[in-house]
């Protein structure tokens, strides 16, 4: 058998494996939470969009500190009220959703007390197989237990073209501007 005498390697790897990475993951409610962003047209029009699904994860990393992984789909991406901006959101010129189906973020390691203070959370932003220093501003919280009795709100914003979204420059503005609200799952208030 090719696993006869590596119990106690496979047990002391895998423990490595959680005092250097997750001990554990908690994951994000998806129902419960909500993922959009904001572009602005040339002519002062504000249009929001929204991900209607997305995934992640907060991860423990054993030390007290956490890492947050987000996955938002772009497949059913949507600008509410614009049926045209979402094929455009969706299309080539934007998140090229065929090609590349979803934006991703893992932040950088934090401590729990930027999700009850607020502050600057880093970390890599990939959008259409670009990866990206990102930064979202954490909003302090309302709450004790921040992500399970109240959400944790999040804003940040990037430069379309630093990802290679660079059509429909003369219809819409450079900057997308991201907002996340996030829960885990089997919070309660």
């Amino acid at each position: 058998m090719a696993w006869r005498g590596k119990g106690p390697w496979l047990a002391i790897a895998l423990l490595a494996a959680c005092l250097g990475g997750a001990c554990f993951a908690a994951e994000i409610d998806a129902a419960a939470s909500s993922a959009g962003f904001t572009l602005q047209t040339r002519w002062g029009q504000a249009l929001d969009g929204r991900f209607p699904t997305l995934r992640g994860q907060i991860d423990d990393l054993g030390d007290g500190r956490h890492r947050v992984r987000l996955l938002l789909m772009t497949g059913d991406v949507e600008i509410v009220g614009h049926p045209g901006y979402t094929r455009f959101a969706r299309g080539r010129g934007f998140f090229d959703a065929r090609r590349w189906p979803q934006v991703e973020f893992l932040s950088d390691p934090y401590g729990p007390e930027l999700l009850r203070d607020g502050g600057e959370l880093g970390g890599i932003l990939g959008i259409r197989g670009r990866q990206q220093r990102g930064r979202f501003r954490i909003e302090p919280s309302g709450c004790d237990r921040p992500a399970r009795a109240c959400d944790v709100v999040a804003s940040g914003s990037i430069q379309r073209d630093a990802y290679g979204m660079d059509r429909w420059r003369i219809a819409v503005r450079d900057e997308v501007r991201f907002r996340l609200r996030l829960r885990l799952q089997g919070a309660h208030p």
